[in-house]
């Protein structure tokens, strides 16, 4: 038996698609690709709101005026002004390869290149409600200025205890994907900035039940170390664009030279090093004769309920401690103080005790992820004006956020993803003249500080790295 007509309805409700008019007997509606399950409390097949326009355009083809859809159209935008730089080169061909994916992928960009006014440049020419989702508070603040700037449009924020919606808007990942059943059908467009944040277990809910049939992923590094970046396809669509760190540097970028120097402990830091390496391999050595696969996330569900194991966990966490905050480090980063003086520099630390360690052996304020955003919008305008030299930060200025010109960055620790090494790389290579930027990596010898910092150098980011002693 046939539908009757005008029986076919496709809905949003609650982060998902409803279709009802078509019984279970006819069996999953089209397309292909979306996994339709029968929901016997509605009496409907239910399927992902990220399908929408694909659901949209299939079951129009099937059933033509058979079939409703009561979606909501997204509403149009007029920007009250549009003053945006023009677009470099790059840029260009990003937003031509995006429209001419229709309008649905990922534009991948070192960071520096400018890979948000290529999302307003979309958003722009779009005039189509519009929400921009932003990993933390400070990027989805930043998101807002730029609207506001570029467009000339205050754009309602959803996020850090705010829920002020507007046709554009910006918001959080966290707040995103935990409001997202409400709001999944009211925008054209979704823009997911630092997107390789957005495959995580809960994240991708931002993705999944939004309808939005237009969509726009922008990261400088996809890659994550789950290899869950490949769902990026799925959630947002194909990469679309891609530009390598070698490519941009000296043209849009500035030239760089990356120089590891090694830092060798102390002797009672050695002492105290080897005997906590000595404790963690005997412990290990014992469980391992037990349980032959006995590893570090069995560590530490033991270390709750087990002294042995807790005390083993005590000797790990002091080895990396004295890894992070080698006494040596510390004269290394006095002697680059003195080699660039009156040149900003940005100081990476691999822990908040290591930037305090530096914050307060040097007078220089810190960035931390507990800082409180007055705090430190008023750290960046004294870096930005020179009354602060220099910067210390944990892993809070890694990405997104906008850092005042600097050319001269020091990591004095960090983790072993090349990701942080890019980004934290391209905090210095924004172009100004023909000014050269330097990164030094200052890594501890013979531990597993070299060990993280030798799999971060596999980016081709790092194929120029000197190696210097100081």
């Amino acid at each position: 038996m046939h539908p009757t007509p005008a029986s076919i309805r496709l809905g949003f409700d609650r982060g998902t698609l409803l279709l009802t008019g078509l019984g279970r007997d006819a069996g999953a509606p089209p397309p292909a690709g979306v996994s339709w399950v029968w929901d016997d409390r509605a009496s409907a097949w239910r399927g992902d709101a990220l399908h929408y326009a694909a659901a949209r355009e299939a079951l129009r083809d099937r059933f033509g005026v058979r079939f409703f859809d009561d979606v909501p159209e997204p509403k149009a935008v007029v920007w009250p002004r549009v003053d945006l730089p023009p677009l470099r080169p790059a840029q260009r061909d990003a937003v031509a390869a995006w429209r001419a994916a229709g309008g649905r992928g990922q534009v991948i960009m070192p960071t520096g290149t400018g890979k948000t006014e290529v999302a307003l440049a979309i958003m722009a020419a779009s005039a189509v409600s519009t929400l921009v989702v932003a990993p933390v508070r400070d990027l989805m603040y930043q998101w807002h200025r730029r609207i506001l700037r570029g467009l000339g449009y205050d754009a309602g924020v959803i996020g850090d205890s705010r829920f002020n919606v507007r046709p554009v808007s910006v918001a959080t990942y966290d707040s995103a994907y935990l409001h997202m059943g409400e709001l999944g059908a009211l925008f054209g467009l979704v823009v997911f900035d630092e997107a390789h944040h957005l495959p995580g277990r809960s994240r991708r809910e931002a993705a999944l039940c939004c309808a939005a049939p237009k969509r726009l992923a922008l990261t400088a590094t996809p890659e994550r170390s789950d290899g869950l970046h490949a769902d990026l396809d799925r959630l947002v669509g194909p990469v679309v664009y891609r530009q390598s760190l070698p490519e941009a540097a000296g043209a849009v970028l500035a030239d760089y030279d990356v120089i590891r120097i090694p830092v060798a402990l102390r002797e009672e830091e050695q002492a105290v090093y080897d005997e906590a390496a000595r404790d963690v391999r005997a412990f290990l050595a014992a469980r391992r004769a037990l349980e032959k696969d006995y590893g570090w996330e069995d560590l530490c569900a033991d270390a709750g309920r087990d002294p042995a194991a807790r005390r083993a966990l005590r000797a790990f966490r002091l080895k990396q401690s004295i890894e992070d905050r080698a006494a040596e480090k510390l004269r290394v980063l006095e002697d680059l103080f003195r080699l660039h003086v009156g040149e900003r520099t940005l100081v990476f630390a691999g822990s908040n005790a290591m930037a305090i360690d530096v914050s307060r052996r040097f007078l220089l304020p810190t960035i931390l992820s507990h800082t409180r955003k007055r705090e430190r919008l008023a750290v960046l305008e004294g870096f930005s004006s020179g009354r602060f030299p220099a910067l210390v930060a944990n892993q809070v200025l890694d990405e997104g956020v906008d850092v005042p010109a600097a050319k001269v960055a020091i990591v004095i620790g960090g983790q072993a993803s090349t990701r942080q090494a890019k980004q934290r790389l391209g905090r210095i290579l924004r172009k100004t003249g023909g000014a050269r930027a330097t990164l030094y990596e200052v890594v501890t010898e013979d531990s597993r500080d070299e060990e993280r910092s030798r799999r971060r150098r596999r980016s081709d980011a790092y194929e120029r790295t000197r190696h210097r002693r100081v």
